[in-house]
């Protein structure tokens, strides 16, 4: 199989959409492995020019963001890829790219508005060698870098849609159990799939309470591989250690019934049990946990250990 590259630069990026009508920028093989390059960061949230690479500074400052804040590399489409298929994305190695990462709370948004209503931003080092952070008020933190989006274009009838929220071709799902070594499967709804990663996150809590994380950039080594025939309505993913699937709603509630019955189903399909079987297994070894509270859709993901199926 083949591997290819891509670049964060201006022509290679969408920034704060997604759009099943628009058309990729790489094209590959189902199995071929793609080094994709992601920024983050803007005059706004990061002013210091001398923080960027200059192909991402002029990404910065030459696009502008439409409906979302977070900036995509891609779209790349794989050959023979059909609406009804599944696009396996294996996240063979993800690497930090810069020394920094910003942070910033923004009015009306995040998990407590009412509280912290001042546009605040923050430039925090990072330490790529000791891979941690040391924020300025004192406590030292391990990174654990991951991409917060990982999505396949959206259905064509919703035209453009923003990044922010996340929904059934993945995107903006800002789950930190999709690191390196894990498989996500994302549902097809266009010619191709056309898949984008971007939003890098150095370190993310379950939560991701004032609305961002140590977003930072990454460089992603990806394996794409077409599922021909296998159709999901959300997304899913295979750790090292555990199965999770993912639901998203306004309501916490319907997230976590979303997930709860993806995860049933995904368990009677792998083990042959009937529905109130799976059911059971859940409440005595299903972790529900809470993903993010500030994506507009909110999430939950499923979590169930992988050696207690074996």
């Amino acid at each position: 199989m083949t591997e290819h590259r891509l670049d964060a630069t201006v022509e290679t990026v969408h920034w704060g959409y997604l759009d099943g009508s628009l058309g990729p920028r790489l094209e590959v093989e189902s199995g071929d492995t793609v080094v994709i390059d992601t920024l983050s960061g803007w005059p706004e949230v990061a002013p210091d020019r001398t923080l960027y690479r200059a192909d991402h500074w002029a990404v910065a400052t030459t696009l502008k963001p439409a409906m979302g804040s977070h900036i995509l590399t891609g779209p790349i489409a794989i050959r023979g890829a059909r609406p009804g298929d599944t696009l396996e994305v294996r996240i063979k190695a993800i690497e930090l790219t810069e020394d920094w990462a910003w942070n910033a709370i923004r009015p009306l948004r995040g998990a407590l508005p009412e509280d912290f209503f001042e546009f605040q931003s923050r430039v925090i080092p990072l330490d790529r060698e000791t891979m941690t952070a040391t924020l300025p008020w004192g406590p030292t933190l391990p990174l654990r870098p991951f991409f917060g989006v990982l999505a396949t274009a959206s259905r064509r009838e919703y035209g453009r849609v923003s990044t922010v929220e996340p929904r059934e071709y993945g995107g903006n799902m800002d789950c930190h159990e999709l690191r390196d070594g894990t498989s996500v499967f994302l549902p097809i709804f266009v010619e191709g799939a056309n898949f984008s990663a971007g939003d890098g996150h150095a370190l993310q809590a379950d939560g991701e309470v004032c609305l961002s994380a140590l977003e930072t950039g990454l460089r992603g080594t990806f394996e794409l591989v077409v599922h021909r025939g296998m159709a999901l309505g959300s997304p899913r993913a295979i750790t090292p250690t555990h199965l999770v699937t993912l639901g998203f709603d306004l309501d916490l509630d319907d997230a976590a019934k979303q997930a709860l019955r993806a995860m049933i189903a995904w368990l009677v399909e792998l083990k042959g049990w009937d529905p109130a079987e799976a059911y059971v297994f859940c409440s005595l070894a299903c972790d529900l946990r809470v993903t993010q509270l500030v994506d507009g859709n909110k999430g939950i993901h499923a979590m169930v250990d992988r050696s207690l199926l074996a």
